[in-house]
């Protein structure tokens, strides 16, 4: 949600706050602006839609100076209008903002009576004029952010400019993430502000991660910047500086027309990657798998599905009860815990906010102490890295795609591999089978280039997709949570509705929207589960209902015979699968290629999707 670039430097910054804004465009994209501090006048330059038009009036409209703020907005409380751009001001003071401020009315209602006037819809207007009273009242720049963040309630980041002070910026945060960037050389120093480390990785990737409820106070001297952290107790500290992997090429398309495709093509490697570090290196938690009592996964979103494919997983083979939770659901109920778990939170960027909440409410548990928590993020540095006990990384790089892709089969694959290292240390998959397994895993990343080689004919397929208004996805066992990602990821980018069902649900409910217009996708590798999902096909086609059916080439040898004369059902030939265990990592890419496709041709934008943003730090 929104993105905050912040830079302090010698030089001017705002085509390097354009820039950094650009890294961060996925966060959020309804509107953008900079403001900067030029021989103390604040100055400011806003716009409506995608930042190409912020840049468009900056290169009409130059803004001077040499420190400034920037921020792409996520629209939480207000339309998408200039007056809700950020950054919000006043002569004295600008912020940006990323979260929401919970108690934001009351604070209006008594900042009005003060005879303060608000010019947006938005609650970081409030912050702006809060910090004023305090300045107004002889606050130093820094003691009036203490003071104001003592009034707000909510989760945040924030990075604020002042006029008087115009070698000061200040950074904060409380729920949502915030980095410094620190580029040194002999004679200068600059110092960047960032929603993650993507937003500067043009300039520099030493980065300083702040911990909840710091304040980062950065000030320019003669030999550059320099900045003071504060704890939540206004406690000087020392946060470590670490190398990020992301530099200026992660945000490069690399000749493809969206990162969206880029990153479905880049899946092969990364799932190789990902299997020879936690397979062949063995870098795996230090958790004793025998003496688990359960397994409970937490998660959101396309992460929830990579858990519900995990359950199968690790119930049938790991040999271990498992329990699959949505987190905006399990922080609002009382869970009842047990000894002896193992709660696996799964997060692409680690910053999901309700992930995390459910991460602290296991953590706040009585028997906290008896259970173990795991990370499995793209992020190793995330929030949600820091607070787990342990962490998997999944090794998938940056994804600028709003909808996941990568970060999901990076995702299976750590998860497919605990498994299997699971069911051996228990004993419920013998020497011979766990061998069947990693040999299995071992051959997806080629499948998965076999599948890709063929894209072209998902272009083929995505026509018969752009007139439908509603679409549905079917799959049964391992194949019902790839039914759902691909409803989602059909929905999240064409705008098309879209619904995922297990198959054997068909005939309670679904069923009854079928007709000649509605296309049914099946997902139908000829497994345990084919011969029932094979009789909901013919189900389908007996109502004119529209099948693409994707299967491997015994299944549609089979649907062949069993379909003599229907011209109602498509079938897209996979690979065939040594082993039903692989299939969902197989089977994501058919409905992420027939997805993005039939986006192209519908013409929305498949990296940036309306409504949507990358890093879901609000709830």
């Amino acid at each position: 949600m929104c993105g905050i670039i912040g830079i302090v430097s010698s030089e001017p910054v705002s085509s390097r706050l354009l820039i950094g804004l650009k890294q961060l465009e996925y966060r959020g994209y309804d509107s953008a602006g900079i403001a900067t501090i030029h021989q103390n006048t604040m100055d400011r330059r806003r716009s409506t839609g995608k930042l190409q038009n912020l840049i468009n009036l900056v290169e009409t409209h130059p803004i001077p100076g040499t420190i400034g703020i920037g921020h792409t907005r996520w629209a939480t409380h207000g339309r998408a209008v200039t007056e809700n751009a950020h950054p919000h001001s006043n002569e004295k003071v600008a912020v940006v903002h990323n979260g929401i401020i919970e108690n934001f009315a009351t604070l209006k209602n008594d900042l009005q009576k003060q005879g303060y006037d608000f010019h947006s819809e938005t609650d970081t207007e409030v912050i702006v004029h809060l910090i004023d009273t305090y300045l107004k009242k002889g606050c130093a720049p820094l003691d009036a952010v203490h003071e104001t963040l003592a009034h707000l309630r909510g989760a945040f980041a924030l990075a604020i400019i002042f006029s008087d002070d115009p070698d000061t910026l200040i950074a904060t945060r409380r729920g949502s993430p915030l980095a410094l960037g620190i580029k040194q050389s002999e004679t200068n120093t600059e110092i960047f502000v960032g929603s993650d480390a993507l937003a500067f990785s043009s300039w520099t990737q030493t980065v300083c991660y702040l911990e909840d409820g710091d304040i980062a106070h950065i000030t320019r001297g003669p030999n550059g910047a320099t900045h003071i952290i504060y704890d939540k107790n206004k406690t000087i500290v020392t946060r470590p500086l670490q190398q990020s992997a992301f530099t200026g090429e992660s945000a490069s398309k690399n000749g493809y027309d969206h990162f969206m495709l880029k990153e479905i093509h880049e899946q092969p490697i990364i799932l190789k990657n990902t299997l020879i570090s936690l397979l062949h290196q063995n870098e795996q938690p230090p958790i004793d798998w025998k003496t688990l009592r359960k397994i409970r996964i937490i998660a959101c979103g396309t992460s929830f599905y990579a858990g519900m494919v995990a359950k199968y997983w690790l119930e049938q083979w790991g040999g271990i009860e498992t329990d699959v939770e949505i987190a905006s659901e399990f922080r609002y109920r009382s869970p009842v815990l047990s000894a002896g778990e193992l709660v696996i939170c799964l997060s692409q960027s680690g910053e999901t906010s309700d992930t995390l909440a459910a991460l602290s409410l296991v953590q706040t548990h009585a028997l906290a102490k008896s259970i173990q928590t795991l990370a499995i993020v793209n992020v190793p540095e995330s929030s949600l890295a820091r607070k787990a006990d342990f962490v998997l990384q999944t090794l998938a790089g940056p994804e600028i795609g709003v909808a996941a892709t990568k970060t999901l089969s990076a995702q299976l694959m750590v998860l497919a591999c605990l498994c299997v290292t699971i069911g051996r240390a228990r004993q419920t998959i013998s020497d011979d089978t766990y061998t069947v397994l990693v040999d299995a895993l071992e051959t997806v990343p080629g499948l998965v280039s076999h599948i890709l080689d063929a894209s072209a004919d998902y272009r083929l397929l995505a026509n018969d997709l752009t007139a439908a208004t509603t679409v549905l996805y079917l799959g049964r066992g391992l194949n019902f949570p790839v039914a759902l990602e691909g409803a989602l990821k059909l929905k999240e980018i064409t705008y098309i509705h879209a619904e995922g069902y297990a198959a054997g649900e068909l005939k309670h409910g679904p069923i009854a929207l079928i007709d000649k217009t509605v296309p049914v996708i099946v997902i139908a590798p000829h497994d345990d589960w084919f011969e029932k999902t094979s009789s909901n096909i013919q189900e389908v086609l007996a109502r004119d209902g529209q099948v693409i059916c994707f299967t491997d080439s015994k299944g549609a040898d089979h649907l062949r015979n069993q379909t003599k004369g229907k011209n109602n059902l498509k079938i897209m030939i996979l690979p065939n699968l040594p082993t039903s265990f692989i299939g969902p990592l197989l089977y994501i890419i058919p409905v992420q290629l027939l997805a993005y496709y039939t986006a192209s041709l519908k013409g929305t934008d498949a990296d940036q999707p309306r409504n949507l943003a990358k890093s879901v730090t609000v709830e």
